[in-house]
């Protein structure tokens, strides 16, 4: 699996890497960023961070 972000629509809040640690990193401009592949044992926690993004740029896709 795969996770992407659109980092120009980041507003910098951390929940992604608050939720999914193992995928999702802050970047050194305050915008969030993929570091790892989305392994299965994360892939739970990498949608999660998708589908709690307050503003919908993260997508997980196999």
């Amino acid at each position: 699996m795969k996770a992407s972000i659109d980092r120009e629509g980041c507003i910098g809040c951390g929940l992604c890497p608050a939720t999914c640690p193992e995928v999702f990193r802050m970047a050194e401009d305050g915008r969030a960023e993929v570091y790892a592949p989305v392994t299965d044992e994360v892939a739970q926690a990498a949608q999660e961070a998708a589908d709690n993004c307050p503003v919908s740029v993260i997508a997980v896709e196999e």
